[in-house]
């Protein structure tokens, strides 16, 4: 079963041929739109026990439900999580664009399906305005973690594999985790560095270990250990933004380490999604036009806008024998917009109040 969805465009009829052409051109080009996943929730397994009382739009519900419960993990913090279990069935409806059962079958008397449950962007946005939430720009990080353990008690220092932290830290990831985890490898020469700063560990940089990764972003863990109580110390570096935080946890005897692992990598998550949050009450209207016979360029800027996560919605306003005219709503200034241009081979003429685009000379 699959609902596709169609987008809203205004044409100029007087100009037939070339209104035949964009009808074509974008029912091809539509495949490029629903192929962007920001937005999109995949790999969704739903199982039903298969008996006299099997409904498949229960499944199709329970299916929605889960999917805007995944999709709302991934753009919120965990201030934004309760959204989802008071929002009811209706309203998520209203905000799917598209969804698709890419695999149903029957296993054991059950019926066992995957869905593509793909959500509107600008009717996302309206509703979490409505709910003061602010989404966050949905980007995977791969960062080095080095984290170390130090029992004030026992006077103890615990690294690498003797550090419960390290060798359990990757055992488990959420679905709609954002960070990715590089450990340290277990190299003498940081192991003597580290130590030699234990009277400093608190202001020590780490440079020298971070920089055999050649990574940009990276977290320093620090915990300190007391009876059963942890004090975490984070120093985090994401995209050159340094944040420094502290969090202290108590640990039961029935409490695992891998408790204690998830509450921090929440925090982690917490950190990113903060850097890159969309500001939704933002709404610059911005109004473009390109030479209309210029089709690969047009491709060009219809796949570039779907995939701006700060464009909140975009539409054709009209098509006239030499240009075509975009209105385009963006979550944030007009110099964040030109800047997101800078690295393609296309540019901005900003001179006027309808901004063209062309080919970069």
């Amino acid at each position: 079963m699959i609902n596709t969805f169609k987008k809203k465009y205004k044409f100029n009829i007087s100009f037939y041929i070339l209104f035949l052409f964009f009808i074509i051109f974008f029912i091809k080009f539509s495949t490029v739109n629903a192929n962007g996943n920001t937005y999109k929730v995949l790999d969704l397994e739903i199982s039903k026990t298969y008996d006299n009382d099997f409904n498949k739009e229960a499944v199709i519900d329970m299916a929605f439900k889960k999917a805007f419960e995944e999709l709302i993990l991934r753009i919120t913090t965990t201030n934004g999580e309760q959204v989802s279990k008071l929002t009811n069935l209706k309203t998520i409806y209203s905000l799917i664009e598209s969804f698709s059962i890419v695999d149903e079958k029957f296993i054991d008397n059950k019926y066992v399906s995957k869905f593509e449950v793909e959500f509107s962007k600008k009717e996302l946005f309206k509703y979490l305005e409505k709910k003061n939430i602010f989404p966050s720009i949905p980007k995977e990080k791969t960062l080095l973690l080095i984290p170390i353990l130090i029992n004030n008690e026992k006077k103890q220092i615990l690294l690498f594999s003797e550090n419960p932290f390290y060798t359990n830290w990757n055992k488990s990831n959420k679905k709609h985790y954002l960070l990715n985890y590089i450990l340290p490898n277990e190299d003498i020469e940081d192991i003597n560095l580290i130590k030699k700063n234990i009277n400093n560990i608190e202001e020590y940089n780490f440079n020298e270990i971070v920089s055999k990764y050649e990574i940009d972003n990276y977290i320093i863990l620090i915990l300190f250990q007391k009876e059963n109580n942890f004090n975490a110390l984070m120093k985090s570096n994401l995209n050159n933004q340094i944040i420094i935080s502290n969090k202290k946890f108590d640990w039961y005897e029935n409490q695992s380490i891998e408790n204690i692992i998830n509450n921090l990598k929440l925090e982690f998550e917490n950190q990113w999604k903060k850097l890159n949050i969309i500001n939704v009450s933002i709404k610059l209207p911005i109004t473009l036009s390109v030479n209309s016979k210029n089709y690969k360029l047009i491709k060009k800027l219809d796949k570039k806008l779907y995939n701006l996560d700060l464009v909140s919605s975009f539409y054709i306003d009209s098509i006239n024998n030499d240009k075509l005219i975009y209105k385009i709503i963006y979550n944030s200034t007009p110099d964040k917009f030109i800047n997101e241009f800078s690295n393609d081979n296309i540019e901005l003429n900003t001179n006027e109040s309808i901004w063209r685009i062309e080919w970069k000379i």
